[in-house]
């Protein structure tokens, strides 16, 4: 079992279909560390045990029959708790919501299935999604493994915590306001927010909402590059009931060598702390002297400003209904979305990835004070709190693919993750620098005290 808890999912799933272990030895294993750390962190919130040991059996005996259930067969994974699974609430964090009991599997859970994972419960989020943190009265406050006094992020807090302190292989979340990608960031792992409508899933909003949300995906967590590839190919496919899925994805180059990078260390609009800009901007001359090309002034035809205020419009429209829209002005909206986007479009044909913050500071003290009005302290100066969601909102507002990487630890010994965005369908792409990246800097590394 060395190493099984830091291991990625697909050398998981190799050792399971050598028998160099079983899928019912893997879960004893990720379930052990869990009664073990999951009480300090509260990560993982529901368990779905018995039925998760009916499934590794299962996986099991196919496995001696000669059947291989997909290319994660029998690799135990915990998912984020508003993805629907079949017999178990989905609450969202709102205790009104606990009698929902969806009695289906959401589709991208099906395929997850398909692939022959053993899902054994599911992690926590904020109340609503509507948080950078991860807490609520149905399971109370997720710590971040890395320092239980600060959070996790949000909203896929507790799947990324969970895997940072090696309690499950995989996970699946949502991204809207960089609910993927701040908590990889947080927790040292990997995340990615795929290109929009790539992943067909069959709710992410309310349980009374059959549209999806505008802006919002779904998209995988994980403790390699290599598992986020996987995932994305294993779940991509349109939602259940449409004909067809209208990403195509684009195949990535060979090497660093000659990629085209444009970082984008700070805004004035969002500012950073100083060690996430230079981060930034340390990255960008390890890959020129790697032979990529690397600018840190170019940028996409518009204004930062205008680009943020079109996200937090549509933003608000879509989580909060104090800011309902009018038919015309959503359009309106759009219609700025959709300038942005070709001006991406053209800033893509000169250049591979934008290389970025995706939040303001490293992992932050829990703060549970009054929701609106809150502040964050970045090298000493009182900013709002929510003025970050500027660095998520230029990948998402644009339906642009981003994936989150880890670059090691800060002064205070705290994970620093940046995030790659590359064009439209071009996952594979942000993906890949990720992967290289893990392999020129070492990748994720596991946070102390949680070696079995």
């Amino acid at each position: 079992m060395s190493a099984l808890c830091f291991s990625g999912a697909t050398a998981i799933a190799a050792r399971i279909r050598r028998k160099e272990l079983s899928a019912v030895e893997a879960l004893d294993y990720f379930r052990r560390r869990v009664e073990r750390f999951n009480p300090a962190i509260n990560a993982l919130v529901v368990g779905d045990w018995e039925r998760a040991y009916d499934t590794a059996r299962a996986r099991d005996a196919a496995l001696a029959s000669g059947a291989i259930l997909g290319p994660l067969h029998g690799v135990p994974m915990s998912i984020k708790e508003s993805l629907d699974v079949a017999g178990l609430a989905t609450t969202r964090g709102d205790p009104l919501l606990a009698s929902n009991v969806p009695a289906t599997d959401d589709i991208v859970v099906q395929r997850l299935r398909a692939a022959g994972v053993v899902l054994f419960g599911k992690t926590n989020v904020p109340l609503h999604l509507s948080d950078l943190q991860s807490y609520n009265e149905v399971y109370g406050v997720t710590r971040n493994p890395w320092n239980l006094e600060r959070g996790p992020g949000g909203s896929s807090g507790g799947s990324a915590a969970a895997l940072a302190a090696g309690l499950a292989g995989l996970e699946f979340g949502s991204d809207i306001g960089g609910s993927i990608r701040g908590p990889a960031h947080y927790c040292g792992v990997y995340g990615h927010k795929p290109t929009y409508n790539l992943i067909g899933v069959s709710r992410l909003g309310p349980p009374e909402r059959a549209s999806l949300p505008d802006l919002c995906v779904a998209g995988p967590l994980a403790r390699t590059a290599e598992d986020l590839a996987l995932l994305v190919e294993l779940t991509a496919g349109p939602r259940s009931g449409e004909a067809h899925c209208r990403v195509q994805l684009r195949e990535p180059p060979a090497s660093l060598r000659g990629l085209r990078v444009a970082v984008w260390a700070e805004d004035a609009r969002a500012p950073v702390q100083a060690r996430i800009t230079e981060r930034c901007l340390w990255l960008g001359n390890e890959l020129a002297r790697r032979g990529a090309r690397v600018s840190d002034s170019a940028r996409p035809n518009f204004s930062s400003e205008h680009a943020g205020l079109v996200y937090r419009e549509l933003l608000n429209a879509e989580t909060d209904s104090a800011n309902a829209l009018t038919h015309r002005k959503w359009l309106q909206l759009h219609d700025q979305r959709t300038q942005l986007r070709m001006q991406w479009r053209e800033f893509f044909q000169e250049w591979d990835l934008v290389i970025c913050p995706v939040a303001a500071t490293t992992a932050f003290p829990h703060n549970h004070g009054a929701y609106r009005g809150r502040k964050l302290l970045i090298d000493g100066m009182q900013l709002p709190y929510f003025q970050q969601l500027f660095w998520a909102g230029l990948a998402t507002c644009s339906y642009l693919p981003s994936t989150v990487f880890p670059t090691g630890c800060d002064t205070e010994g705290l994970p620093l993750g940046l995030q790659a965005i590359g064009a439209e369908a071009n996952d594979r792409m942000t993906i890949a620098f990720a992967d290289w990246m893990g392999r020129e800097l070492g990748g994720f590394c596991p946070p102390p005290g949680y070696a079995d």
